[in-house]
């Protein structure tokens, strides 16, 4: 009786274990997005240059989280939702690498920058935008965190914000850029940063629907609204051009 016991605190140990790895990878990548959003106001090219080279710690964290859920599972056999909650860690940890790319390439464009400086209020923007995801990830961390299936429902619905807000800032560059000739390469460059943000904010909305997996046994309905709309508007952009 005593040895099972132990074999029982043993294994809620390691899934504990499991879960601060992830959240910890998960802190790491939401303070990437604070400081590249911060290096690209400020004009800092060093800590730019310093998010490109810490993202080898976010990579390193994804993988220590892959082999001990793997160990995890070799070794402790885990059923129902324990073997939910390590198949869902390792979605999640590989969503959370892709949210810190994201956020390393738009550190490398802050640097390009700083020698073409971007039109009068364009940082402004992405910064909301940027917010408006970092919010979102912290968000839906907390939901992975707490089990909490309802809150991560909400992230899903919210996601469609951040497509919104993209939409907008597609539309604002590129009338900088009809305008103005000279804005085009900086417009470019930020305009795959917001890029870089939306495409953030629908890896967030995987963490989220593995959260629902991990808690319920089932992934949510994909009948998400598509809000992004910018393919089709470039395409009539250029037929009225």
């Amino acid at each position: 009786m005593i040895e099972k016991e132990h074999i029982h605190s043993a294994f809620d140990r390691d899934l504990h274990n499991l879960q601060s790895s992830v959240m910890r990878m998960g802190g790491l990548v939401e303070a990437s997005i604070i400081n590249t959003s911060r290096a690209l106001a400020d004009n800092d090219e060093e800590l730019a240059r310093k998010i490109v080279d810490d993202d080898q710690l976010i990579d390193g964290l994804e993988s220590e989280v892959n082999l001990a859920a793997l160990e995890l599972l070799a070794l402790r056999q885990p059923i129902a939702q324990d073997l939910r909650f390590v198949f869902a860690v390792l979605k999640i940890a590989t969503n959370l690498e892709r949210i810190g790319d994201y956020s390393k390439n738009m550190a490398k464009r802050t640097t390009v920058l700083l020698k073409t400086p971007p039109p009068n209020g364009a940082v402004a923007s992405i910064r909301r935008l940027s917010h408006s995801v970092q919010v979102l990830l912290k968000d839906s961390l907390d939901s992975f965190a707490e089990r909490d299936a309802e809150k991560a429902r909400e992230i899903i619905v919210r996601d469609r914000d951040i497509d919104l807000m993209y939409n907008s800032l597609f539309r604002e560059f590129l009338t900088y850029m009809m305008e103005d000739p000279r804005s085009i390469t900086p417009a470019m460059h930020l305009h795959f940063m917001a890029k870089n943000l939306e495409r953030a904010g629908d890896h967030i909305t995987s963490v989220s629907e593995q959260v629902i997996f991990q808690v319920t046994g089932e992934m949510p309905k994909d009948d998400r609204l598509v809000e992004d709309t910018t393919s089709y508007e470039a395409v009539s952009m250029g037929a009225v051009n």
